[in-house]
């Protein structure tokens, strides 16, 4: 019999971005491990992304507040729901609000370090 499986933390978002790179600083500085996942350079998959949306519902994911929501088309704008979120931020990665961190099963949105320390007590 193998040991079990310790699931993978996987942090997403984009290397340039403040939050981002506070959560990785955080990260490394308390000493948990956690690969890094850049969706502007190396995409995002739907079933990814359904998960995060499925898990924290599309509001939570979606960033509404975010340079590239400013600058969609009116049309993509308004009657949001979670498939129409799921495909414009599967168009448009910067649309995720960020960082998403991810163990397989539990996902958490932004960066707090309380909420950090919560998540790997």
């Amino acid at each position: 019999m193998g040991a079990a499986k310790i699931p993978q933390t996987i942090l997403y978002g984009i290397k340039n971005c403040d939050t981002v790179k506070k959560a990785r600083k955080w990260l490394e500085a308390n000493d948990h491990e956690a690969s890094f996942h850049d969706f502007r350079e190396q995409g995002l998959d739907e079933k990814t992304l359904s998960h995060w949306v499925n898990t924290l519902g599309w509001e939570t994911v979606f960033n509404k507040r975010s340079t590239s929501f400013r600058e969609l088309p009116d049309s993509d704008k308004t009657q949001l729901d979670a498939a129409k979120a799921i495909t414009l931020m599967l168009a448009n990665p910067t649309l995720v609000k960020r960082p998403v961190l991810t163990d397989g099963t539990r996902v958490m949105v932004g960066f707090k370090a309380a909420d950090y320390e919560a998540w790997f007590a």
